[in-house]
């Protein structure tokens, strides 16, 4: 092969189309995000060259999206961004899911294409400014190679033709579709490429705000999720680990079973059955490997199921049995705060000076539990096996590194691996380390040739999770003479995992002078992973509630507190946020016995720098029976994104994240017994009813700043909310809640 060298922006925006198509984008087939999202073909007569933009010649357009939905509206954004540039019609545009096998072949052509790298495969994020820019970038460079090629035909000057919906216009009354010019619009070569509109140009992103792009196939239920999958031949398998994470198979009787209804085989998975490969994880967190397993397949799933709960096993349990209750965990994790933590995550100052000098101080201790992500949709998967080609149907969150991880456990060339990524039934950052891809292939390779469709029941799922790590915090403050903090420390702990994830994301580590912050890890046998603001949720949880004791102890009000504090920040959202949550919420205003109001501010995404990641701030008003009984009566929430371009879209992760938080904070919590993850099911793991939802939740946009960015928003409200209602609670019963699910604490009040 011939090395071309060119510029990352004449790379994306590259043209060149026969038979009917304009594609911007290069050669290779996309899954088609529809009914069937992992259909390959590509429309007649069109022929592709760059990634990311097909022209078909009926005027609809097909755009490639790296980013897997989720829920949270990646492939709508990308279609807005499309529309904004080109202007087709808007149910005309179809995204697509690009191709892993395709990015590996053609030397991560999507990956690397300015679109994030070892996370534009990642299920989020859909308007980072590298993805953003370069998808209006190639819809730019689409419209203006059309009007080019309009121009031509109708001997007039390209500045005088327009895009409306799809049809190119000019003032004569010449008209025609877009789908009409695609062949000649490739072979358009402009002077020099168009930069896509400026902001104030804009007449769709963030004027408009459409409704997800796969609605339609939800309302109609013809939108497949990974557990829909039926291919020709399927067989379906259930599966069973190690009850104690990290135990060992170390027997089992298939011959107890083999001769019941449907049942094909029972097989065994161990870590590091797989064939080594010089791979990398195209992840910066690396990725999980497989657990002991035990699978039985048959005919059909009930039977399988039948069979597997029929299996006489046994396991070895190993270290992680030593942990007997959910309380000597607890104990361990605090127990590590006693002593000087492992890493310094932040210093600055002389903040043991300061103590040693303080006339008053404040400490807090802190926990927050295992929590499980709960999908709705239960771990799935299909793959079918053979030596020479695996294909591969999954629910994933990262579709790149499930891709990697069908090549790593089969041996089977990345080149012959084709991953076909279906709809996501929630995930939270359950799917992310593509363990469960990794658990399915591992099956589907012992009985090679025949799609093995592998299901986790329920409890399975549930008691095999990547939770939110378990955590404790210990803060210690030194105050002034006018009660305000002039040195923070603090201690933080948890088991292997994103514990500490988080714990810049605070205005307050840069404003003090004197901080410093410890991390300590707990040797815990439990599986941890992402969880909607990994480490995130729990620091806010413990910041946000120590800042309150402060408020407290200085005799001020928790609003004024932190006003007076985060109004000296370089950053203009943190008071503006504030500032909004305070008028709307009617803080101050006198409440009855019982009644409480509690705030809290946080941000996801900052590291410890103005101007970056969001800022959200909450306000939650409660009620508290003299019995303990908790309700939430109204939330009212701020944020600063920077800017945003599709407020639905916002307000509905704002609102989504709320809750999710809401019952992390309220009711979840795993418990372990004898090293075993004890609840299975919904019955013993509380989620949020609808008659448990606050009777408001009211959404404000006066927080935002206008600072040039567009950052997430779909887990910074998940971190305030916990310790919104725990202040609260104080508010109402002087009893301060410090650890969480709330429900297993005592808020009676006389």
């Amino acid at each position: 092969m011939n090395e071309i060298k060119t510029t990352r922006r004449n790379f994306i925006i590259s043209s060149l189309a026969l038979g009917g198509a304009l594609v911007i984008g290069t050669r290779a087939q996309a899954a088609i995000v529809d009914a069937e999202p992992w259909d390959l073909a590509n429309p007649a007569g069109s022929v592709e060259f760059t990634p990311w933009l097909t022209i078909n010649a009926d005027g609809s357009v097909i755009v490639r999206a790296t980013a897997v939905d989720i829920g949270n509206g990646t492939l709508t954004q990308i279609a807005a961004y499309i529309k904004e540039e080109l202007d087709p019609v808007w149910d005309q545009i179809k995204p697509q899911y690009a191709s892993t096998n395709r990015d590996y072949l053609e030397e991560n052509v999507y990956s690397n294409a300015n679109v994030g790298g070892a996370l534009a495969y990642f299920s989020g994020r859909s308007t980072g400014p590298a993805r953003m820019d370069t998808y209006m970038q190639v819809a730019a460079s689409a419209r203006e190679r059309l009007k080019a090629a309009a121009a031509a035909a109708w001997s007039v000057p390209a500045g005088e033709i327009t895009i409306t919906e799809g049809v190119l216009n000019h003032a004569s009354g010449k008209s025609s579709g877009i789908g009409e010019f695609v062949q000649a619009a490739a072979a358009i070569q402009l002077a020099e490429e168009p930069k896509p509109k400026d902001r104030s140009e804009w007449t769709f992103l963030g004027k408009k705000h459409p409704g997800k792009v796969q609605l339609p196939q939800i309302v109609n239920g013809s939108l497949i999720y990974g557990v829909d999958v039926i291919v020709p031949k399927m067989v379906y398998a259930a599966l069973r680990q190690s009850p104690v994470m990290g135990g060992t198979l170390k027997s089992f009787d298939a011959d107890a079973v083999k001769s019941m209804p449907g049942v094909l085989a029972v097989v065994a998975v161990k870590p590091g059955d797989n064939v080594p490969t010089d791979l990398k994880p195209p992840f910066p967190f690396g990725v999980s490997t497989a657990q002991h397993a035990v699978a039985v397949i048959a005919e059909h799933y009930w039977q399988a199921r039948t069979a597997l709960d029929a299996l006489p096993v046994e396991w070895d349990d190993g270290p992680g049995a030593q942990w007997k209750t959910t309380q000597q965990m607890n104990n361990a994790a605090i127990a590590a705060l006693d002593k000087p933590g492992e890493k310094v995550e932040v210093s600055t100052g002389d903040f043991d000076g300061v103590f040693k000098a303080a006339r008053k101080t404040v400490e807090g201790t802190y926990l927050t539990p295992y929590c499980e992500q709960a999908p709705m949709e239960p771990l799935n998967g299909t793959a079918m096996v053979t030596p020479e080609r695996v294909d591969f149907w999954h629910p994933s969150q990262h579709s790149q590194m499930a891709y990697m991880v069908a090549a790593d456990e089969t041996g089977v060339k990345p080149e012959n691996v084709f991953f076909h990524q279906t709809f996501v039934g929630g995930g939270f950052g359950r799917r992310v380390f593509s363990d469960d891809a990794r658990m399915v292939v591992a099956v589907a390779k012992h009985f090679p040739g025949r799609p093995v469709h592998v299901i986790w029941s329920r409890e399975e799922a549930t008691r095999q999770g990547r939770y939110r790590p378990l955590m404790a915090g210990r803060l210690w403050a030194a105050l002034g003479d006018d009660g305000y903090p002039t040195a923070l420390q603090g201690r933080v702990s948890g088991g292997p995992g994103f514990f500490v994830s988080g714990i810049n994301d605070t205005a307050i580590t840069a404003l003090l002078p004197n901080v410093q912050i410890e991390s300590q890890t707990v040797p815990f046998h439990i599986l941890t992973g992402p969880y909607r603001g990994p480490g995130y949720n729990s620091n806010a949880f413990f910041i946000e509630t120590f800042l309150d004791e402060c408020a407290v102890a200085a005799g001020v009000d928790p609003m004024e507190y932190r006003l007076q504090i985060f109004g000296k920040w370089a950053d203009i959202g943190w008071a503006k946020c504030l500032n909004e949550v305070k008028a709307k919420s009617r803080w101050g205003e006198a409440l009855p016995k019982g009644q409480g109001r509690g705030v809290a501010i946080a941000n996801w995404g900052m590291g410890g720098k103005a101007d970056a990641g969001t800022t959200v701030a909450t306000v939650a008003k409660v009620e508290v029976s003299k019995e303990g009984v908790l309700k939430i009566l109204q939330i009212d929430l701020a944020f600063d994104t920077g800017r945003i371009v599709n407020e639905d879209a916002v307000r509905t992760e704002l609102e989504g994240g709320t809750m999710f938080g809401l019952n992390m904070a309220v009711n979840e919590g795993l418990n372990i017994k004898d090293g075993q993850i004890v609840e299975g099911n919904f019955d013993e793991y509380p989620m949020l009813r609808m008659a448990d939802m606050p009777a408001q939740i009211n959404v404000h946009f006066g927080g935002l700043s206008d600072n040039p960015r567009f950052n997430e928003i779909g887990e910074p409200p998940a971190g305030v909310i916990g310790p919104a209602v725990g202040n609260a609670i104080f508010q109402a019963t002087g009893t301060r809640i410090r650890q969480m699910p709330f429900r297993t604490q005592d808020m009676s009040w006389s």
